[in-house]
This record gives C-alpha cells, sequence and structure tokens, in this order.
C-alpha cells in the first residue's frame, strides 16, 4: 500500500480529484463574486455619489484594474512554479479583503480606483491560479472540460451578484450594502483556501515526468514570453484573442449601464441586463470546454469572437431593454465558446515544465484587455459618444476572429 501512495497523490484526471477539483470550482465562483459586486454599481456610483462626467475618468478604476490584473496574472504564474500555487492563492485573498471596505468608505473616486487596484492583483492571483491547480488535477484529456467547469463557475457567480447587488442598490442604495456581498465572499475565500485546498505542484511534475511530449531545450521566462505573446503561431493567436475579448467586456462592464440609464432604464433593469452577460457567458462554458475536447478549439475560438462582434453591433443599434437583453445573451454565448477554449489550446500547446509560465503570459495579454477596452472606449465616447465606441470594439473584435482564423493552427484535433 505504501509503495502506490505517491502514484494516488499525483493522480491525473477530473474524476480522480474530484473533490479538490470540486473544491476549487467553488473557490473560483468566490473570486468570480468579488468581481461580480462592482457590475452594477460601480458604473452608477461614479455617475450619482462622485458626479464624473467624462467617459474617460469614470472608466478610470477599469484601466486600474486591468493594467493589474493583467501583471498580477504573469507574476502568477512564475510564482506558482516557484513557491507552489497554495500560497499564491493565499496571498491572492489576503489583498482582496480590504477591497468591500475601501468601497464602502471611499470619500473620493480616488479611494475607488485604488481598490480596483488591490481587486485587481485579487483576481490575477487568485483566478490564475484555480486555472493552474485544475490544468494541473484534470490532465491532457479533459482540460477543455476543466477550463469550462472554471470558467463556468467564475462567470456565474459574477452574473448572480451583479444581480443580487443591483437589487440591494435598488433598495437600501448604492453604499453599503451591495458591498458587504463581497467582504461575505473575501473571508470565506480566505478560509477555505487556508484551511482546505491542498498543494497541486506535484500533479504537473508528474504530468511532465510521464508525458510523450517532447520538452525541448529549457526555457527562460523571457523565451516563453516572446513565444506565447508572437512567434508560436496558436499560442500568440490566443493571445490577441483574449486581448480584444477582454477589451470588448471592459467596454460592456463600463459603459453600458451608462448607455442603459441614458435610455431612462432602472436600476433594477440595469442589473438584470448587466447579470444577463456573465450569465450567458457562465453556463455557455459548461458546454463548449467539453465540446472543444471533441470538436477542436480553433472552431469555438474563431465563431466566438464573430459571434461577440455582431452582438455588439446589435447592442449599438439597440434602444430597448428587450433587444440589449437578446445582445447580451448573445454576447455571453459567444464569449462562453472563446473563453475555456483559450486556455485549453495553452494547455495543449505547453509542456507541463512552463505551462504555469505561459498561461500567466496569456492571462497577462488577456487582462490587459480590460486596460484596453477602458481606455479606447472612453476616449472614443467623450468625441464621439459611446454608440460610435461600441461600434468600434464590434469592428476590432470582428478583425481579432477573423486573425485567428488565418493564423491559428489547432491545437487539439478531433481523435
Amino acid at each position: 500500500m505504501t509503495a502506490h501512495a505517491p502514484v494516488k497523490a499525483t493522480a491525473l484526471g477530473i474524476r480522480t480529484n474530484l473533490a479538490q477539483f470540486t473544491l476549487l470550482v467553488a473557490v473560483n465562483a468566490l473570486v468570480g463574486g468579488m468581481l461580480g459586486q462592482e457590475r452594477a454599481v460601480l458604473p452608477l456610483l461614479a455617475e450619482h455619489t462622485f458626479h464624473l462626467t467624462a467617459y474617460t475618468a469614470a472608466l478610470t478604476y477599469i484601466l486600474a484594474f486591468g493594467v493589474t490584473k493583467a501583471a498580477a496574472n504573469y507574476f502568477a504564474g512564475a510564482w506558482s512554479d516557484r513557491y507552489g500555487r497554495k500560497p499564491v492563492l493565499i496571498a491572492g485573498w489576503l489583498i482582496g479583503l480590504p477591497v468591500p471596505l475601501i468601497l464602502i468608505f471611499a470619500p473620493s473616486w480616488s479611494w475607488v480606483v485604488a481598490a480596483n487596484v488591490l481587486l485587481g492583483v485579487n483576481q490575477g492571483l487568485t483566478w490564475s491560479v484555480t486555472v493552474i491547480m485544475k490544468i494541473d488535477l484534470a490532465g491532457p484529456q479533459r482540460r477543455g472540460l476543466a477550463m469550462g467547469l472554471n470558467e463556468a463557475a467564475g462567470y456565474l457567480a459574477v452574473a448572480a451578484t451583479a444581480m443580487a447587488t443591483g437589487w440591494l442598490a435598488a433598495e437600501h442604495g448604492l453604499r453599503p450594502a451591495p458591498f458587504l456581498v463581497g467582504a461575505a465572499y473575501a473571508a470565506l475565500g480566505l478560509g477555505l483556501s487556508l484551511l482546505v485546498v491542498r498543494e497541486t505542484r506535484g500533479h504537473a511534475h508528474h504530468e511532465a515526468a510521464i508525458t510523450t511530449q517532447p520538452s525541448g531545450p529549457a526555457l527562460t521566462s523571457g523565451q516563453i514570453f516572446t513565444r506565447t505573446s508572437f512567434t508560436e503561431p496558436a499560442l500568440s493567436s490566443v493571445s490577441q484573442a483574449g486581448l480584444v475579448n477582454n477589451a470588448n467586456d471592459g467596454l460592456a462592464w463600463g459603459l453600458f449601464p451608462l448607455l442603459f440609464a441614458a435610455h431612462g432604464l432602472t436600476i433594477g433593469q440595469i442589473g438584470l441586463l448587466t447579470a444577463l452577460l456573465p450569465a450567458a457567458w457562465g453556463a455557455g462554458q459548461l458546454l463548449t470546454g467539453a465540446a472543444s475536447d471533441r470538436y477542436g478549439r480553433k472552431p469555438f475560438i474563431v465563431a466566438g469572437m464573430l459571434t461577440q462582434a455582431a452582438a455588439l453591433a446589435l447592442v449599438a443599434l439597440g434602444t430597448t431593454f428587450w433587444v440589449w437583453a437578446v445582445a447580451l445573451s448573445l454576447l455571453g454565448a459567444g464569449t462562453a465558446m472563446v473563453y475555456p477554449t483559450l486556455l485549453a489550446a495553452i494547455g495543449d500547446v505547453t509542456h507541463p515544465t512552463w505551462r504555469a509560465r505561459s498561461v500567466g503570459v496569456y492571462r497577462l495579454w488577456r487582462d490587459g484587455g480590460f486596460a484596453v477596452g477602458a481606455l479606447l472606449a472612453g476616449i472614443i465616447a467623450d468625441l464621439y459618444g459611446i454608440t460610435t465606441a461600441i461600434w468600434t470594439i464590434a469592428a476590432l473584435t470582428a478583425a481579432s476572429g477573423l486573425l485567428a482564423a488565418i493564423r491559428m493552427y489547432e491545437t487539439h484535433p478531433r481523435t
């Protein structure tokens, strides 16, 4: 029995590691909830409480969030290889603890921006590490399913929390009630990560020992960055698609609530619409991640980016609640095709010895898209209006899908 213990401890597969895998799904739902507490409320807080009239100024919190999350993603990959997955996860939750309290008591908008710097670090460390840990546990055969479950949990929690905080804001005001939910999430996430989550780095070492995939020469972090960002066709296609995907999500997060409010929608209606995007996004990933294990990654990535572009065009054309409800559901469906599939493609191409660092580089680009989207959309909205900003991001999203169609090869062909 003793001789077999090490193999059991590092055996790969979702079913084999079901208890720990399920726990990590729950932890990532709490990570998503930390983001969801802001989705419906913060744009309205900028306008009604702090009286910000320029869209660019109002979107500074998304810019701060995107930049810090992108950087944290990069370091999460490197640190999880050096120090282990669990210490990085715990550090992310510790950094996220004060965020809800700062949002509740912020006397000026600069405090809100500072809270989003901390939130960006929290999201970058915790979400990146839960992704890496699930890849560690799942092994090569079910990465798409693993990523679908991970991202579904996170974004369904974003949706549920956005809806809940929208209702709380409508009933009890923009502060403090909505952010008390985030405080509970942070405390629970830290407790689970400290007491119940187990280290998974050994599973990656085990996969590296048994894999038939050639590792090639040892790669430096700089070489991994260059390969993931620019030179390897599939990895670089994934990176640019991730950046553009989150650019349009930054647009949706920052400007859609203001667009809906300008057309006379209530806070409750805005909260519902704000929840539709991550709800469709989250639920859809339960299907698309597993489907990409069967049919390949590239079709979902290309079709998803083009679907998002069409949905953004419908948002720009719409003026009523029901048109926007259809558009945001479609936008969520397109994002669901892309999100878990991009991560699974990274897992397909990279070797276990440098996979975590490549995931960190990809997520650096992907979440840098929040900053790109906030800055680009804010400037264009200030100069030409929200509708023009939406059309611009829609065109950029369509171009991203076409680029992936031309440059990317299939990383997980149907067997």
